[in-house]
């Protein structure tokens, strides 16, 4: 087949996607749309050769198949990469479309120029996206859909290109999906943007769950048996599938709670999407539904899930429970009618095409909307701070609580009553001493939980204090305090730079990043803000910078170990005769000058880790374990600024990792795992602390290590010993 040929079939395949009903006048307007994008990136390839113009039919497709958008999205999806790569402009869109389609293109197109020194390329452009938002979801989406098919494709990019992109879906866009509701498509991008960022255990942990779901396929056949027959002779048509947990929850899992794969029992669930009959609530029909089940398997009480009584923020509708099934296994199910499973997998698309018949639903979703035009409404925030405080609700679980009135309020879990009152208004947030909930006294930092009844106190005295931000958890609440302190915060920097540039004069040192960074580094701060901040308040002492300066410059990981940093020659244009012979090449420098780079006190990552470096402030590097969360936070805002990092050399040199563990006590127990330490002539203790209660101890070991292989050999044989249930590295503990 040949170029102009794949390019006919795609588009075939995008007609044939498209919504029944849709019109004849409708076609022309996307065949239209499509001959124009193809003129104009006429010429054109992507990284992976293929004509440019396969990107956007594909994200054109993924908008009307996948989300379930209409005729104006599948247009917009063709031209949104017009206005930025070719010398259109939005003007000439909106003569050639209308106002409509123009607003989505322009909605979509990316900004081209830094705004500002703070802000980067993807935070910018990404708060424009949101802002656009107010006008109109749909740019939300078929943004999601772009992103989707360019993880889909990754393959082809660069690694750092890989790592920068997979970063930044995972700390935004996979959460933004789950807000939208798009649930198949939020699980592919985590799936893939692990697959990127820690390829080799994404591939074991993929075979895994492919063999146990082949391992279990009769028990699972065993269960169902029972299930479709009752529901046969009650009269429902239904269809009932098996889901596999997905590869990013199950590894996210296990790191959340420092567990092997054996020990999560909810691999696989059972999806029940049933036709609701006639003159009955669907809601209803989803209960009886679960009185079938719970004849035949006694279910987990903690495990009932009821979102068809209330529904998720995004929509979501369905009725969760877990069951003890055969052999023991404790098994998931999930009753959705065909409407709720329409909505679980295509989101707020699906949420309007029903939104007559679910007003309570339509509430939440535009209530979430209409908070987020508000946030947008706040001043003075720059596009990374925008970003983070973006990111805090958009994965969360949600509670629901009550005003006195009886009106429900949608909050994150884990919300505090200052996050309500501010959810209530600004004003009353920014006043509040306390509240009283279920009419109990309580402190403002109090948790709330479902079903409770809150009422707020407030003062015409009070005024945001800064350990507020240790307990509210929205980024209303959150945006409105940081408001408050922002200007002071201006004007703490402006006076902490003043006395530190003063202290350089005395010192005779220059003031540069260097002499910042060799500060930052021995003082353990993370910004020069910080710094700053510290020196204006007085909490810290000028005499302390000054002993902090004086120190001579020493990182004794590079007395022993080098690390590679590899630098891409991507902006050096490359002939297409030559690209063969550049494929692959890279410029690559050893380091080892303690002035080039910093060990992320975030993370401490040590020889062996998985490293990746971050050139941000400065003329330094600073490497973080790639699974640092700081790491994923500054990778996904500042991915220009990546610089992959790999450890290539080194001598014997001892470094400090702590290891936890947990099990069934027994005499000799912490003798045995004591000797086996002593007995390893590459790892030596420096402290060790045990706990026992009710059987079960608890210990704590600190320990001198050359790398992580000697780190991992230790604790497998640990864990080896009869009794020892579990045994873990410490991640991220100041030691």
């Amino acid at each position: 087949m040949d170029e102009q040929e794949m390019i006919e079939t795609a588009f075939d395949d995008l007609i044939k996607s498209l919504r029944k009903g849709t019109t004849e006048e409708s076609v022309k307007m996307i065949r239209r749309a499509f001959e124009f994008a193809r003129e104009a990136h006429q010429g054109v390839r992507r990284k992976s050769g293929e004509p440019y113009i396969l990107h956007p039919l594909a994200v054109a497709k993924i908008a009307v198949k996948e989300i379930g958008l209409g005729t104006k999205s599948a247009v917009a999806a063709l031209l949104h990469d017009v206005v930025e790569d070719t010398d259109y402009t939005v003007e000439d869109i909106a003569n050639l479309f209308g106002p409509k389609i123009a607003s989505l293109v322009d909605g979509l197109t990316k900004i081209s120029e830094v705004m500002g020194s703070n802000t980067t390329k993807q935070a910018e452009s990404f708060r424009k996206m949101i802002l656009t938002l107010a006008d109109d979801v749909r740019v939300i989406l078929i943004k999601i859909a772009d992103r989707l098919h360019n993880m889909r494709t990754l393959d082809s990019m660069p690694e750092h290109k890989q790592v920068k992109i997979a970063s930044e879906t995972l700390y935004i866009y996979a959460p933004l999906a789950h807000r939208m509701g798009l649930h198949a498509i939020k699980t592919e991008l985590e799936d893939l943007s692990l697959k990127y960022e820690n390829p080799v255990e994404y591939q074991e942990l993929e075979k895994r769950i492919h063999d146990y779901r082949d391992e279990h396929t009769g028990l699972y056949q065993q269960f169902i048996a029972p299930i479709r027959e009752r529901l046969t002779e009650s009269g429902y048509h239904y269809d009932i599938t098996a889901r596999t947990k997905s590869v990013y929850s199950v590894w996210s899992k296990m790191q959340r709670r420092h567990i092997s794969f054996e020990e999560i029992y909810d691999l696989l669930a059972v999806r029940i999407v049933f036709d609701p009959k006639d003159n009955q609530p669907e809601k209803w029909q989803c209960w009886n539904i679960y009185s079938l089940i719970t004849d035949m398997y006694s279910p987990k009480p903690e495990r009932i899930r009821d979102w068809v009584s209330v529904p998720k923020a995004n929509g979501y509708e369905a009725l969760h429970l877990t069951v003890m099934g055969p052999g023991g296994k404790w098994i998931e199910v999930q009753i959705r009618s065909r409407r709720m499973d329409e909505i679980a997998e295509k989101g707020l698309a699906a949420h309007w095409k029903y939104k007559g018949d679910n007003a309570e639903a339509s509430n939440e979703v535009d209530k979430w909307l209409a908070g987020i035009k508000e946030m947008l409404e706040q001043p003075g925030t720059d596009a990374l701070e925008f970003l983070d405080e973006f990111k805090l609700n958009l994965f969360a679980k949600e509670i629901r609580v009550f005003t006195p009135k009886g009106e429900m309020r949608t909050l994150p879990k884990g919300a505090s009553v200052l996050d309500f009152a501010y959810d209530i208004h600004t004003e009353i947030g920014n006043s509040c001493i306390g509240g009283k909930v279920n009419h109990k006294l309580v402190p403002m930092s109090h948790r709330l939980q479902s079903g409770d009844q809150v009422e707020v106190l407030t003062s015409d005295k009070q005024k945001p204090q800064s350990d507020w931000l240790d307990f509210i958890v929205t980024a209303k609440a959150r945006n409105n305090i940081l408001m408050v302190f922002r200007r002071e915060k201006k004007e703490q920097i402006r006076i902490g730079t003043t006395m530190f540039e003063k202290l350089l004069e005395d010192m005779k040192l220059p003031f540069g990043a260097e002499n910042l960074n060799k500060a930052l580094l021995h003082l353990k701060l993370q910004h020069k803000d910080d710094l700053y901040v510290s020196l204006a308040k007085g909490h810290l002492d000028i005499e302390e910078v000054r002993k902090a300066l004086k120190k001579k410059s020493e990182n004794k990981f590079v007395k022993y170990w080098k690390l590679q940093f590899f630098k891409s020659d991507k902006d050096k244009p490359v002939p297409d005769k030559e690209k063969e012979e550049e494929k692959g090449k890279v410029i690559n420098d050893i380091i080892d000058d303690a002035s080039d780079f910093i060990i992320a006190p975030c993370c401490n990552p040590i020889p062996g880790d998985d490293v990746v470096g971050m050139k941000i402030d400065g003329d330094k590097i600073t490497v973080h374990k790639r699974k640092c969360p700081e790491a994923i936070r500054l990778m996904s805002s500042y991915g220009d600024k990546i610089v992959p990092v790999k450890w290539v050399s080194h001598k014997i040199m001892s470094f400090l990792a702590v290891i936890k563990l947990n099990g069934i006590d027994s005499i000799g127990i912490v003798s045995d795992i004591t000797m086996i330490i002593s007995k390893e002539s590459n790892v030596n203790m420096r402290t060790v602390h045990f706990e026992t209660k009710d059987g079960i101890f608890e210990g704590m070991i600190h320990l001198y290590v050359h790398n992580t292989a000697d780190l991992n050999n230790l604790m497998m044989k640990i864990a080896s010993l009869k009794g020892v249930e579990n045994v873990s590295r410490v991640e991220n503990l100041d030691v």
